[in-house]
């Protein structure tokens, strides 16, 4: 497991974030320049948020890449836009194929394995065995962290863990600064 972030390194995380995110809402409401409701401020703070969020591990982790395209894919016009001008470059032409490939893959796999599960003769388990309840749990909570980490379902378990945990001290560095921020407003309305 990789040691904890020093206090220096997560104070400069913390600044890049923050900086990439301001950049990130000044983009998305000059780009919107008429008024914005409440929804619309909502996505624009989560969007630059997560932008922000996985620029600032620039592409070293497969959260931050899945993250970069779901921003992306939500919609290409403005959402491609913020995100070139926060990495502070031309991103390539975006593949729709690429997506639709995967799907495709994902459903010939699926299928194969349900000939194949029928197929098989597999001797009978003791559904109350440990072992057996063990492994069914596990695959349970692993399933489940391929649901909450962008991109883990295209993970292996090692690498899951790995990824896991990166992406929870992102996610704890954009915590704090939003924290920072709203404890900021209060005292400056006070």
């Amino acid at each position: 497991m990789k040691p904890r972030m020093s206090t220096s390194s997560a104070t400069q995380l913390r600044k890049e974030f923050l900086r990439k995110w301001i950049k990130g809402l000044h983009v998305y409401t000059n780009l919107n320049k008429g008024s914005m409701g409440i929804l619309d401020r909502k996505q624009a703070i989560k969007l630059s948020a997560d932008a922000a969020m996985a620029s600032t591990r620039r592409a070293a982790t497969h959260w931050s890449q899945a993250l970069m395209d779901n921003v992306i894919s939500s919609s290409d016009g403005p959402n491609r836009i913020l995100v070139e001008q926060i990495l502070g470059r031309k991103l390539p032409a975006h593949n729709n194929n690429n997506l639709a490939t995967i799907a495709c893959s994902k459903r010939i796999l699926r299928k194969s394995r349900i000939i194949s599960a029928h197929r098989r003769v597999v001797p009978r388990r003791v559904k109350s065995s440990p072992d057996y309840v063990a492994r069914k749990l596990v695959r349970n909570k692993t399933r489940v962290l391929k649901r909450l980490v962008p991109g883990g379902e295209r993970m292996d378990e090692g690498c899951l863990i790995r990824e896991t945990l990166d992406y929870i001290s992102s996610l704890r560095v954009q915590v704090d600064v939003m924290r920072f921020l709203a404890a900021a407003a209060q005292k400056l309305e006070a």
